[in-house]
């Protein structure tokens, strides 16, 4: 079912269909080839039930505070203190693209409203100064993807909702390996630009005067680091509610530092509702899928494979790795979490590894599913962004930083402690 699957829904991209409605067309195919009930009859009750959730309403909000900070010009001003201190590095300006999108995942617990932020900064960079297509749109993709591991993080939110996992424990315990997983993605940069001068742009010096002045630009993102999730460990507000408290920040912020004019209010609420519209039509398209994928008892399978393997504990969790990744490929990763957390997490219980580390692991994974084709959603936010160019020249662009990712995981495994050493 999964091999028919995949490639109906490669044939149904190369169409140039939008994922939502592949999706779609995946779960009426299994309904009608896969099933002996009708399971159109539920899509109603299945779309209501993905949309009709508190955890949604985040979404929103982050998706808001980004474009707030982009058209108050809170983001260039970052990119621009970011350039002056990581673009002396090889590879330029590409480095600056995956700073910001550090700094703005410690404000923005969706990776997709991290990835849209910067790329609608940094893009008009990347013809301007003559940078390659490819490299400079992936690494804003992979940047993006930061979004889901450093808290706040709506993704850890989910996990700890479906486990009954501490959300505090589980914002420190992505804390260090986001972290280190931003500086790999600075470290690959700077070793294909050194091999390779021409991906990358020119080497841009800036004076200490000019770095230490810069820092004041990123003042603002502190202070809303400090009131997302400050309040969260506080006590004073739900992830939801912090989201909203953080769109008010902005506001002020933008209020003091260049003014708030409609026209630009007007703009943000429009780009947020293009944002929130394309990633809530494909998480219902994904939950209807999901809804006919169990229906047709792919869920219970999945388990019964796992646990009938007979395999270490180590064996097995590897096998649960290598099945993230080619799910990743074609289902939305909200979706991915919640079809699959409960036939997983109890067997990864069973054999003694901790849910938090687990759950670190396994947003690392659904971190690699958003740049991998062809349902990586950072993928079509990016190329969203360029208006020009092809959607492959993203894809070949992140690639590399899928490797990064896959070393991370290795990491993961290996040290368990890199994710449990700030939680203990």
């Amino acid at each position: 079912m999964i091999g028919i699957m995949t490639g109906s829904l490669f044939a149904l991209l190369a169409l140039s269909l939008p994922v939502g409605v592949v999706l779609f067309v995946l779960g009426i195919g299994i309904d009608v080839f896969g099933s002996a009930f009708p399971l159109i009859r539920g899509l109603g009750q299945v779309v209501w039930s993905s949309m009709n959730s508190s955890l949604l309403i985040a979404i929103p909000f982050f998706v808001l505070l980004g474009e707030i900070l982009v058209q108050a010009g809170v983001a260039e001003r970052t990119y621009r203190s970011l350039d002056a201190w990581l673009s002396w590095l090889p590879g330029g300006l590409i480095h600056a693209n995956i700073g910001t999108a550090t700094m703005f995942s410690a404000t923005s617990g969706s990776s997709v409203a991290t990835a849209a932020t910067v790329a609608t900064v940094a893009m008009p960079q990347a013809d301007r100064l003559g940078y390659d297509p490819r490299l400079f749109a992936g690494s804003i993709a992979a940047g993006g993807t930061l979004g889901i591991m450093i808290p706040p993080s709506i993704n850890l939110i989910v996990y700890g909702f479906l486990t009954e996992t501490s959300i505090p424990r589980l914002f420190l315990a992505g804390l260090v390996p986001g972290i280190l997983l931003a500086l790999g993605f600075i470290a690959l940069t700077a070793v294909v630009c050194r091999l390779r001068p021409e991906l990358g742009g020119p080497s841009r010096d800036a004076t200490w005067s000019e770095r230490i002045g810069g820092l004041t630009a990123l003042v603002p993102i502190a202070i809303l680091f400090a009131v997302v999730v400050g309040s969260i460990y506080a006590g004073w507000a739900t992830p939801t509610e912090s989201a909203a408290l953080g769109v008010a920040m902005a506001f002020v912020i933008a209020a003091f530092q260049s003014g708030i004019r409609w026209s630009w209010v007007a703009d943000a609420l429009r780009g947020t509702v293009k944002v929130t519209a394309m990633i809530v039509f494909v998480i219902a398209a994904a939950s209807f899928l999901n809804y006919c994928l169990a229906s047709a008892g792919l869920g219970r399978q999945l388990q019964s494979m796992l646990t009938g393997l007979d395999l270490g504990p180590l064996e097995t969790l590897l096998v649960i790795v290598v099945m993230y990744i080619v799910l990743g490929f074609f289902i939305e990763t909200l979706s991915l979490m919640v079809a699959t957390i409960p036939i997983v997490v109890p067997i990864v219980t069973a054999l003694d590894y901790d849910k938090v580390w687990f759950g670190i692991l396994l947003v690392l994974l659904i971190e690699m599913a958003l740049i991998t084709p062809p349902v990586g959603l950072n993928l079509y936010v990016v190329q969203g962004a360029r208006k020009s160019g092809r959607l492959s020249e993203v894809m070949i662009g992140a690639f590399p930083y899928v490797l990064v990712m896959l070393a991370m995981a290795g990491l993961l495994i290996a040290i368990p402690g890199i994710a449990l050493w700030l939680p203990g």
